[in-house]
């Protein structure tokens, strides 16, 4: 579904990624852990192009997102969900319209549609109930979902997550990652940055690990956590381990 070949970042003289290729198959949830600054939120604004790839290609279900300009661009960013550390709610505008907004001026689907599919994204996430609220009302962890229903509401073949729980106090993040577990049992395909190791074993069908800009090792959950190949990953998750200890 999503397939990143030979994927490089410069800012500068600093390279950021250096020759990423990666694979996430439809219907996968592929976790990309590493320590700050190996690249791994870089790698996932290149695939929407909110960053500007230095080289390589990017095809999204067999078309080269790398290519695409202008009107087309912004066509297939809308095939891409994306759910950042930070909700980028509108304040002044209620959960019901921030989820219907986008889906009237970027699909534009008639306002009855928007508004039952915005609905019915909001009921998928549990907060149904909450659609007249306005942002400021919500906790951390309710804003995050308002998020996540919204990128929803546009029917996205992939949903990219860049650190979805690290603004969030530890008691609301249980309720993220539950949105997160549900998408992934329904076959939504996922390529998720964070730090959440825990759901990271129990959730994901692959773990990748980034350091320096390059992919180190990748594998599914339990040979990245039981039984790490290389020094530059044993040490990470020993700090890890250390940190949660």
């Amino acid at each position: 579904m999503l397939e990143i070949n030979r994927l490089e970042k410069r800012f500068g003289d600093t390279e950021v990624l250096k020759s990423i290729d990666l694979r996430v198959q439809p219907g996968e949830l592929v976790f990309v852990i590493g320590p700050s600054g190996s690249g791994k939120s870089t790698m996932l604004r290149c695939c929407n192009r909110l960053e500007e790839p230095s080289a390589g290609t990017i095809l999204l279900d067999g078309e080269h997102v790398t290519d695409c300009r202008g009107a087309a661009l912004d066509r297939m960013r809308l095939k891409i969900g994306m759910v950042f550390q930070g909700f980028h709610l509108y304040p002044h505008k209620s959960v019901l319209d921030n989820v219907m907004l986008a889906q009237l001026r970027a699909l534009k689907r008639p306002k009855a549609e928007a508004k039952a599919r915005a609905m019915e994204m909001l009921s998928h996430v549990g907060l149904a109930h909450k659609a007249d609220a306005m942002p400021s009302e919500l906790s951390g962890g309710q804003q995050q979902r308002v998020a996540i229903a919204r990128a929803l509401a546009l029917d996205p073949k992939v949903m990219l997550f860049d650190e979805p729980t690290s603004a969030l106090d530890p008691e609301l993040v249980g309720s993220v990652l539950k949105v997160m577990r549900q998408l992934r049992d329904e076959g939504m395909t996922m390529l998720v940055v964070s730090h959440e190791m825990g759901f990271a074993r129990e959730a994901a069908d692959r773990v990748v690990f980034m350091d320096g800009g390059v992919v180190v090792e990748a594998g599914p959950p339990e040979a990245i956590f039981g039984n790490p190949q290389s020094d530059r990953l044993k040490s990470f998750l020993a700090r890890v381990s250390k940190a949660e200890e």
